[in-house]
C-alpha cells in the first residue's frame, strides 16, 4: 500500500461505492500490504458491489455510510473509525460531483446558479479538507501516511483555455489550494505525512458518462486501470512529494 510501511496499513476510501473509489477499494483489499479498508459512501452499506467485496474479504472491509457535506456525519465517521483502529495510513478521497439532479456543468455565465454552486463546492472543495480535520487524531506525526484526493486537470487555472464548467473548475481549484495549504501545515506537525492531489484522467464512470463522446480513442481509462496507476503513485511517495498535483501518468499538473 505504502512502500515505506513496516506492517500492513489501514486505509479509508471515500466515494467507495462506485467508479474510482470502488476500484481503489478493491485493489487495496487485494494488496497484502493492506490490513483493513474503511469504505465510505452515502449508501455504503446498501451497495451490492461493496457487499460482494465484504463477503470476499470479511473483516478486512468496514463499510460506513456518511454524507461528507454534513458535519455531523463527519464526526460520526471519525468516531466509528476510531472504534476500529487508532491509526490511518492512507486517506483516499474519491468523492466528488460534476453533474446531478439540479447540477449541470455550465457553458455560460448566465447558467450559474447559486444553489448549484454551493452544492458543488460543499462536496468538491470543502468536504475533503473537513474530512481530514475530523480524522486528524488518527494521523500519527511520524508514521508514514498519505492523504490523497482526486482532483481534475480542469481545476488547473494555468491550463484553463476552454472556459465553461464554472462550478466544477472553481471547486477543484479551491480544493487544490486547501490541500496545498494543508501540506504546508503538516510538514511542521506531521513530517511523515504526504498530501497529494491526483488527476485520474478521463475514466469510464458515471461522472464522465455524458461527456465521453469527446474523448479520443484509447484515452478513456477503465476504473481498475486508473486505480492501479493512482495507487502505484501513492505507494512510492515520500514527504518530499507533499503538496504536488500529479496526473495518473506520474506527470505534474500545472496549478
Amino acid at each position: 500500500m505504502i512502500t515505506s510501511l513496516d506492517t500492513p496499513g489501514h486505509a479509508l476510501v471515500t466515494g467507495a461505492s462506485s467508479g474510482i473509489g470502488l476500484a481503489v477499494t478493491q485493489r487495496l483489499l487485494e494488496d497484502s500490504g493492506t490490513a483493513r479498508v474503511v469504505a465510505v459512501a452515502r449508501s455504503a452499506t446498501a451497495s451490492p458491489a461493496l457487499a460482494s467485496l465484504a463477503e470476499a474479504h470479511d473483516a478486512r472491509l468496514l463499510r460506513l455510510d456518511a454524507d461528507l457535506t454534513r458535519p455531523a456525519d463527519l464526526d460520526a465517521l471519525a468516531t466509528a473509525v476510531a472504534d476500529q483502529t487508532d491509526t490511518l495510513n492512507l486517506v483516499f478521497n474519491a468523492a466528488g460531483v460534476l453533474h446531478a439532479e439540479g447540477v449541470v456543468p455550465e457553458k455560460a455565465l448566465l447558467q450559474l446558479d447559486p444553489e448549484a454552486l454551493a452544492r458543488v463546492f460543499a462536496l468538491n472543495a470543502f468536504a475533503p479538507i473537513l474530512l481530514v480535520r475530523a480524522l486528524l487524531p488518527l494521523l500519527r506525526p511520524r508514521l508514514p501516511t498519505v492523504l490523497a484526493s482526486v482532483s481534475a486537470r480542469v481545476g488547473s487555472i494555468g491550463d484553463n483555455r476552454l472556459g465553461g464548467w464554472y462550478a466544477y473548475r472553481a471547486s477543484k481549484a479551491a480544493q487544490n489550494q486547501l490541500w496545498r495549504t494543508l501540506s504546508v501545515e503538516l510538514r511542521r506537525t506531521h513530517p511523515a505525512t504526504v498530501c497529494v492531489l491526483l488527476h485520474p484522467g478521463t475514466v469510464k464512470t458515471p461522472l464522465s458518462a455524458p461527456f465521453r463522446s469527446r474523448v479520443p480513442a484509447g484515452a478513456l481509462l477503465e476504473p481498475a486501470t486508473c486505480a492501479a496507476h493512482l495507487l502505484s503513485i501513492v505507494a512510492g511517495l515520500t514527504p518530499a512529494d507533499s503538496g504536488r498535483f500529479i496526473a495518473w501518468d506520474g506527470r505534474d499538473v500545472p496549478w
